[in-house]
């Protein structure tokens, strides 16, 4: 990796919910250590109302953030990509570091059924920053 910032790409189906909850945390515990993006193979036209309110009882406002389509270039610029339940639609090039978090989907969950997934998606966040500051 350079010496620049790496950059962190956070995919899922419809970047409504595990995505913007991961990317959320990362701005959150990474600052400006990280370039953080996200993106979805279906994207919904908001994000999850649970999602946003589970991560407001974090401290971490999402409410504003806009699913976004998962393009090549998204994928290209990234350092570390990290998919949610995308599978293959996910692109593939080399040079990339690519790890699959097996997650539950949030979709249709009111915030009772979103804070175990926050909480699961907030380790593997802190593991992932620990990961990226070992290769810097």
């Amino acid at each position: 990796m350079s010496t620049t910032k790496a950059t962190v790409l956070f995919v899922c189906v419809h970047n409504a919910g595990r995505s913007q909850i991961a990317a959320g945390y990362l701005r959150h515990l990474a600052g400006d250590r990280v370039r953080v993006l996200s993106a979805g193979t279906e994207p919904k036209e908001h994000v999850n109302p649970s999602a946003i309110e589970a991560m407001a009882e974090e401290g971490i406002d999402i409410a504003n953030n806009t699913p976004q389509v998962l393009t090549t270039e998204s994928v290209k610029e990234s350092d570390f990509v990290i998919t949610m339940g995308c599978g293959d639609a996910c692109p593939f090039f080399p040079g990339k570091t690519y790890l699959d978090w097996p997650l539950d989907d949030p979709a249709g969950l009111g915030v009772d059924g979103v804070r175990p997934i926050r909480d699961e998606i907030r380790a593997k966040v802190e593991a992932l920053i620990a990961e990226i500051d070992s290769k810097s």
